[in-house]
């Protein structure tokens, strides 16, 4: 039987990624994802001004006219959610945790999605891999699949991108859109993020805490690695220590960015202190102006 609290979180997060998928995503979503290619429709007589390469030979040679094929963009795709539940998820400092953060960001992908008929499928994560929901299309199947996330009991707390990135490349074989959800709180990841980039349009999605980029002056305290559970005193009256927090943690994030830009990835921070809303439109945007030229 599922919990009151998770039916209550999963009505509101449809209620309002639905309509945000309706009123803000919904023109962009499809100017700037592209589907599996071209497919067959129908063949029809030759006209001027017809590329020649198009000619169907066999069905001329039949009708003892010129007959060319006409081919149509299959629109057609899958978006698969890659979202990162290791422990440090759980953080959050504003309106909510970085994991509610990553439920509704990929209920509001999903929600994209379906409308465009695409199917979506789902990798739940930590430092190993939790649960795997097959793409499929429908509200419905988007409802599980934002339920999955919103419900899910990780086994372990570890963060481990490579093993998810690198069941992203095997079990998804047709090229698909993929929104990786994490804080990229881990390391060694690059070449499982190589192989899966060569496959599919990897889109990975930071979230961000403002803890996570400088320490409040609180005077001492004791910080906790969610991950490990290992904790440590810091004065954090300190200016020092807060700047070289605060530097560490942008160092951090950089190297995450340059690896992104290495492969050619597009990428988009999400905070869980603004509306998530204005990154995504923002990203779609970026995409939209480069395949313009």
């Amino acid at each position: 039987m599922i919990p009151k609290e998770l039916i209550k979180a999963l009505r509101k997060i449809e209620i309002t990624t639905n309509r945000l998928a309706t009123e803000q995503l919904s023109g962009n979503y499809t100017s700037v994802f592209k589907g599996q290619g071209l497919a067959f429709r129908e063949v029809r007589q030759y006209q001027p001004g017809d590329d020649v390469r198009s000619i169907d030979w066999n069905v001329s040679a039949r009708m003892n006219d010129t007959y060319v094929k006409v081919f149509v963009e299959e629109r057609e795709m899958t978006v698969m959610l890659v979202v990162d539940l290791s422990a440090s998820e759980s953080f959050g400092t504003r309106r909510s945790s970085k994991a509610a953060l990553a439920a509704e960001v990929a209920a509001l992908c999903a929600f994209s999605a379906i409308k465009h008929n695409d199917r979506v499928g789902l990798i739940l994560t930590s430092d190993q891999i939790e649960k795997i929901v097959p793409p499929m299309k429908g509200q419905k199947h988007v409802m599980r699949v934002v339920r999955e996330i919103l419900g899910a009991k990780p086994e372990r707390t570890g963060t481990d991108l490579g093993v998810a990135l690198e069941t992203l490349y095997n079990v998804a074989r047709r090229r698909s859109v993929a929104f990786v959800l994490s804080d990229f709180y881990t390391s060694g990841y690059e070449r499982a993020l190589a192989l899966a980039a060569a496959r599919h349009d990897v889109i990975p999605c930071m979230l961000v805490d403002p803890r996570d980029e400088e320490l409040p002056d609180v005077g001492l305290a004791t910080f906790e690695d969610f991950e490990t559970g290992e904790s440590v005193l810091v004065d954090t009256s300190s200016p020092r220590v807060r700047a070289h927090y605060a530097h560490h943690m942008r160092a951090l994030r950089s190297e995450h960015v340059k690896v992104f830009r290495k492969l050619g990835l597009d990428h988009v921070v999400i905070r869980t202190d603004q509306p998530y809303v204005k990154p995504l439109r923002d990203l779609f945007a970026r995409r939209a102006r480069r395949l313009r030229r």
